[in-house]
């Protein structure tokens, strides 16, 4: 089924408006307040994706599973680490899952990220293989930044370190994708070629 395409503007909103909620309010109040707003934040976005595309990513979904669970944990026990702790769980899953998936020759990379690029094989087992490393060592990073600094330290990394990291490191993929990109077959190319092989 065909999803409606926001606008970019729209999907930057969605993934970072959260993070910056998050920052915001741990700046003006503390960590505990910024957890419960950025839960609220967190659905306000996967709503909002829903009324605009029918449809929330498959990354999100998970992300945003994660976030209520451990955030909840976080106001219950009123315990700073299972809020922090929440993003090694994420990278980790993230690594497993797509690292798991190459041990079976199976490539989950477009269905995590909600796209479909037309790579080979050989293309898809690298990106994936890439990510797969990425997240992992986004899991170690967390770890040893939330273990070693302080809490405001901790959630600047997150929102001001985090993420040009991951948009670096996506860019950075893009000439494996130019690389390993398979044209499509078009219908008219098709037919042709079945014309010829029953000549």
């Amino acid at each position: 089924m065909d999803k409606t395409q926001p606008h970019p503007l729209f999907k930057l909103a969605t993934e970072l408006g959260p993070l910056l909620v998050f920052f915001v309010a741990n700046a003006k109040y503390h960590l505990f307040v910024a957890t419960g707003a950025f839960m609220v934040a967190i659905v306000a976005a996967m709503i909002a994706s829903y009324v605009v595309t029918k449809h929330v990513p498959i990354m999100a979904l998970v992300t945003g599973a994660i976030v209520l669970v451990f955030g909840t944990l976080t106001l219950v026990l009123h315990d700073e680490t299972f809020i922090k702790v929440k993003p090694t769980i994420i990278y980790g899953l993230f690594a497993a899952v797509l690292g798991g998936g190459l041990l079976f020759g199976r490539s989950f990379i477009a269905v995590m990220f909600d796209q479909m690029f037309n790579l080979t094989p050989q293309g898809w087992r690298i990106l994936t293989m890439r990510w797969a490393l990425f997240f992992a060592g986004m899991a170690i990073l967390n770890e040893i930044v939330w273990r070693s600094q302080t809490t405001d330290f901790w959630v600047n990394f997150k929102v001001f370190g985090v993420t040009p990291l991951t948009m670096i490191f996506a860019i950075a993929q893009m000439p494996l994708t130019k690389r390993y990109h398979l044209e499509p077959v078009s219908l008219e190319t098709s037919e042709a070629d079945a014309g010829d092989l029953r000549k």
